[in-house]
């Protein structure tokens, strides 16, 4: 009997894992789709960062002058490849939102205070390049070339008509979820596809509920997903938290899921959910992507997926070669 347990059990371990391959699979005839987060942007050493840490006064020393979360450095984004692009919000005290990553002004511009707290005007008068310094506050490179370039949500989405976009709220109040909800609903059925909102729970859930045509992936539901996928993927399941969404998967995790790559992405387009493969897992908040060569070669060549990138400028050309070969 034990034996025939031992048999049954095997044979069951072997059918789970072949039926789970991603090997009798073929790669989708598409290609890798590219998240650029904050646009073409002055990246930063990511090392011991806190919640409170000014990333603009740790810059690397500059290869261009483009700032994060403005209509340049978005455009240039789109023009390396990207096929989305991220960018923060915050609603103003006007009722508008602002593009602009932080909750404070001081680190980054040469205004002061919270931005929720200042009108759409006040904001984009500032310089959002004043704050940027790579040699420890000798220099600041970008001083002056950021003064009135914070755009408003729908200057964005004015600009780029066609172009798909993951916004992030960077808050817990569930009021913002309504306004931004109050906001978006004046978009058609295609625009608002084109669109996805991230972020804390409590504003993209009601968000949801106040829009429900909207796709969504509150923090929860993001590691909700990974989590019972990885407990139930086996099946072939698709658990509700990956439905309607995104599944964003840091890049040493990947190779351990169910159907990896290829009859994974199959399962969540199935389900309507966008697979975004991330920078590794280190143990910390998430402040990574696929940002190098490196970590690019290290992904399996017929990858067809999302990928997530501070680079995109980089990225988004090696993409390409590696995807005409």
């Amino acid at each position: 009997m034990r034996r025939a347990l031992v048999a049954v059990l095997a044979g069951v371990a072997a059918l789970l894992y072949v039926g789970n391959q991603s090997r009798w699979v073929a790669p989708p005839q598409t290609s890798p789709k590219l998240l650029a987060h904050r646009g073409v942007h002055q990246t930063f050493d990511t090392h011991d960062l806190r919640n409170d840490t000014c990333t603009a006064q740790r810059i690397h020393a500059p290869t261009h002058g483009l700032i994060e979360n403005t209509l340049p450095s978005m455009r240039a984004a789109f023009e390396a490849g990207a096929d989305w692009v991220e960018f923060d919000v915050h609603p103003t005290r006007d009722g508008q939102f602002a593009v602009f990553h932080d909750w404070t002004l001081e680190c980054r511009t040469d205004g002061r205070g919270v931005v929720r707290e200042h009108t759409l005007a006040e904001l984009q008068a500032l310089d959002v390049g004043h704050g940027y310094t790579a040699d420890g506050g000798k220099t600041y490179p970008l001083r002056g070339q950021g003064v009135g370039l914070m755009p408003s949500l729908a200057q964005v989405l004015a600009a780029f008509p066609s172009q798909s976009f993951l916004i992030h709220m960077k808050s817990r109040d569930a009021a913002e979820g309504r306004l931004l909800a109050r906001h978006l609903a004046a978009l058609d059925a295609a625009a608002l596809a084109r669109l996805a909102v991230y972020g804390s729970d409590e504003p993209v859930v009601a968000l949801k509920q106040a829009l429900p045509a909207v796709r969504v992936a509150p923090r929860g539901a993001l590691v909700q997903c990974l989590l019972r996928y990885e407990a139930l993927g086996w099946s072939g399941h698709v658990p509700e938290a990956c439905r309607g969404g995104l599944m964003l998967v840091p890049a040493n995790v990947a190779p351990w899921l169910w159907g990896w790559p290829h009859r994974l992405q199959q399962r969540l387009e199935a389900a309507g959910t966008q697979l975004i493969v991330v920078g590794p897992y280190t143990g910390g908040d998430f402040n990574g992507g696929i940002d190098s060569a490196e970590a690019l070669a290290a992904l399996p060549t017929d990858y067809r997926g999302g990928l997530w990138t501070n680079r995109i400028e980089q990225i988004g050309p090696l993409v390409r070669q590696r995807t005409s070969n």
